[in-house]
């Protein structure tokens, strides 16, 4: 019993699935069923249960279980002593990697959850723009994740590209950087590197960061590469450099720089033309730059589904205006999308991932961010320096109960604690930049008149409800841009 605490208290704390069963035998000496003596606290199973199985037996826990390949695969080991597995078990439409060992008298189960992380990995190469690939060097086989066929826009039927194809597709211009790369790889080190490819009729920026495995005698075996396709920053970037020089020349008259201030601010983040679904949710996003400002100015917006079916919602202000502000914008909103895209769905976590970058790049700002659960209409959120939503609810309105939240790049290791709110069917809830309430004058009294509003909409939120919102505040502030992000709880 002192083994079986041990093992208890070992299993518990591994940052895994795994699970050490011991045989049950009936009056014939067989094995008639399996007790769980201990199993990790830290990966549970599919129903959520971790250490509160311990003592329990298979048959009780998983009915199903019992006398299928699995069981039986259970029974083998535990006679032979020789391990097994299994890569694709299906249990009540989920799949698992199995891997199972003989050990103290009993088996230890090693199990992962592979659907999961299929998702996880389809997610963040959908979100990240990002593949993956493989290349045989003895065999000259190629395997593509299903990222690399949405990057060459090739159908999976057709399976990878031949070397031929792809240095084919290389832009004559850049094939001395891919040389480049195949050498960095042959002296042992991880090659990274931009190279331009024509794609159907696109030019597009791919990074490509590749390794090269070798055997045991030191002798080439395969390539690993990660392929992320950056044309959409390197076109922002370009922009952004190319309207910097045209400023600091003179180029520019004022009325044709503010022009292309607002044509960049479109091409980072662009606004729709009008209301849009989100899970659960209806949108409207309105930005209106300031009626002085002839420079594009840092606010910025995120409304987005995500994989899991929880819908993100955020809006943010990087401290100035110009060219500076607008890059500041960009690396914040790239980098929200991108964490996203990983799986971090906390507000506070997000807003602490946000500040150490604001950090790393010496600006500030302000941000709140919202990750909605349509199952239960909860809406937890984090704020950094920002206003709080405001929220319209049968014919009243009131900001949200604040928690504290230091401006972005103040300190370092700041933290960011996370209110949530309960939503209704029907509630309106105004997401917005200080542009639409700091005017010149009274800010309490502007803030009434869009407390006024958001009520006198929210009375009687019908389906032009958002469109509604935005006619009433629609209008620029003299100096500072606005930003709006409107949302009505459909269901």
């Amino acid at each position: 019993m002192a083994d079986e605490q041990v093992v208890r208290e070992l299993l518990a704390a591994v940052p895994a699935g795994c699970t050490w069963l011991l045989p049950i035998t009936g009056d014939d000496g067989r094995v008639a069923d399996f007790r769980v003596a201990a199993t990790s606290d830290q990966v549970r199973d599919m129903y959520g249960r971790g250490t509160q199985r311990v003592d329990a037996r298979l048959r009780e826990l998983y009915p199903s279980l019992v006398d299928g390949p699995l069981w039986r695969l259970y029974l083998e080991v535990l006679a032979t002593g020789e391990p097994g597995g299994m890569d694709e078990f299906d249990y009540d439409g989920s799949r698992f990697e199995i891997s199972v060992h003989r050990v103290l008298g009993g088996l230890l189960i090693w199990w992962t959850r592979v659907d999961e992380h299929r998702r996880r990995l389809e997610s963040t190469e959908l979100l990240g723009s990002l593949g993956w690939a493989e290349y045989e060097l003895a065999t000259g086989r190629s395997e593509w994740s299903p990222g690399m066929y949405r990057i060459f826009r090739r159908e999976p039927a057709d399976g990878p590209m031949s070397q031929v194809e792809q240095a084919a597709g290389i832009l004559p211009e850049d094939r001395g950087i891919a040389e480049t790369a195949w050498q960095t790889l042959d002296v042992g080190a991880t090659s990274d590197v931009t190279v331009r490819f024509r794609i159907d009729d696109r030019i597009k920026h791919l990074r490509i960061l590749s390794d090269l495995a070798r055997d045991a005698t030191g002798r080439p075996m395969k390539i690993s590469a990660v392929v992320q396709d950056v044309t959409a920053r390197v076109a922002s970037r370009t922009e952004i450099e190319r309207l910097s020089d045209q400023v600091r020349v003179g180029e520019l008259t004022a009325l044709a720089e503010h022009r292309l201030a607002r044509q960049l601010q479109q091409m980072i983040q662009p606004v729709p033309a009008g209301s849009f679904e989100l899970d659960g949710l209806e949108a409207m996003v309105s930005y209106l730059p300031a009626e002085s400002a002839l420079q594009v100015g840092g606010d910025w917006y995120h409304a987005q589904t995500l994989p899991d079916g929880q819908v993100a919602l955020a809006v943010g202000d990087v401290a100035g205006h110009g060219l500076e502000a607008a890059s500041g914008m960009a690396h914040l909103r790239f980098a929200l999308v991108a964490w996203l895209a990983v799986g971090i769905r906390d507000p506070g976590m997000l807003l602490r991932h946000l500040n150490q970058l604001c950090a790393q790049l010496g600006i500030t700002g302000t941000a709140v961010i919202g990750v909605y659960d349509p199952g239960t209409r909860l809406l937890p959120w984090a704020r950094a320096g920002h206003m709080a939503p405001m929220l319209g609810r049968d014919g009243h309105s009131v900001d949200l109960d604040r928690p504290p939240g230091l401006l972005l790049g103040a300190a370092a290791e700041a933290e960011f604690p996370v209110a949530s709110a309960h939503l209704r069917p029907g509630d309106l809830i105004l997401f917005y930049t200080d542009g639409l309430i700091e005017r010149r004058g009274d800010v309490a009294r502007r803030s009434a008149e869009v407390r006024g509003h958001l009520s006198t909409v929210s009375a009687a939120p019908g389906a032009d409800a958002l469109p509604t919102i935005h006619r009433l505040l629609h209008a620029p502030s003299p100096d500072d841009d606005t930003c709006t992000l409107a949302v009505r709880v459909r269901t």
